[in-house]
């Protein structure tokens, strides 16, 4: 069982949001042990613990709220802070929503690694599953199986042809996550831009931030960073949904065709089913050591 852990020093960055193209000046600072993840809205202001039950909106992006103030997109950000083990952490930011910045977590790390990480003095709790547990919603479903450490196997459909059936299963650690899934790029198609528009969303998408799909293919002159980025963008995704159980999950969640909305229900789920997991706090979870990342 590793030490909990936040940043060395303060650091800043800021961009436009995906949906409400607003631009957002965010600040991280480093947090005691046991404080978790906090967003405060500096605008407002308002403190919105990173949890579960903050989540208020999951169109198209995961929304954090209390009291009438909302955080949007909170899901590249959260991926970035579990894929480098960063548990207790201050995320003061002056807008709506968090800075898209490329569209995948890579910027998000390297933000994270220029402040440095700092072990704290107290070990990390985290959630281990004993028995499958399995969810489904619609077309969706997720499941989640007991493993000695902790591994994602999602799988898509899309009926575009760039992009068609796509899978990957991955043990994630820290080196997988900055070089494997990190650098995955959300998406979106170009028939359904006007649509997302007229409903308030995507007015800061461009290929700059999101790979984009016409009828032919990738429009963006760059491509691809994996010939199955839109399912490694899933895996972020769901990392950074998955977080918001406040715990670090080991076992083996599978998923199909899930999204912000399931991953959600799916959380709310399994917290109602406490027979299936338990909260472990002294023994060591996984042989898998941590390694020294740099990018």
């Amino acid at each position: 069982m590793r030490a909990q852990r936040t940043i060395k020093n303060k650091v800043s960055f800021e961009g436009i949001g995906l949906h409400t193209g607003q631009k957002s000046h965010v600040t991280l600072q480093p947090a005691s042990r046991d404080a978790g993840i906090t967003f405060i809205r500096t605008d407002k202001p308002a403190v919105i613990k990173a949890h579960v039950r903050a989540v208020i909106d999951t169109a198209f992006a995961t929304t954090l709220g209390s009291n009438g103030v909302k955080i949007k997109t909170v899901e590249h950000i959260l991926a970035a802070l579990a894929g480098l083990g960063i548990d207790n952490l201050i995320i003061e930011v002056d807008g709506p929503e968090i800075p898209i910045l490329d569209g995948s977590s890579t910027e998000l790390i390297s933000v994270i690694l220029k402040a440095g990480i700092a072990k704290q003095g107290k070990k990390r709790p985290y959630l281990r599953i004993n028995k499958p547990f399995i969810f489904e919603d619609g077309h969706a479903h997720i499941a989640v199986f007991p493993y000695c450490g902790s591994k994602i196997t999602h799988s898509i459909f899309f009926h575009h042809d760039g992009i068609g059936e796509q899978r990957i299963s991955i043990d994630i650690t820290e080196e997988s996550f900055v070089t494997e899934i990190a650098p995955a790029r959300t998406f979106g198609f170009l028939k359904d831009i006007e649509y997302l528009r007229s409903r308030g969303l995507a007015k800061g998408g461009s290929l700059d931030n999101a790979v984009v799909m016409g009828e032919d293919g990738v429009i963006n002159a760059s491509g691809l960073r994996f010939k199955d980025e839109f399912v490694r963008h899933k895996v972020l995704d769901s990392i950074g949904d998955f977080s918001l159980i406040g715990f670090p999950i080991y076992g083996h969640i599978v998923a199909s065709k899930s999204g912000h909305s399931s991953n959600i229900k799916f959380l709310r789920k399994l917290m109602s089913a406490p027979e299936t997991w338990n909260i472990i706090v002294e023994e060591q979870p996984s042989p898998v050591h941590e390694m020294q990342i740099s990018i």
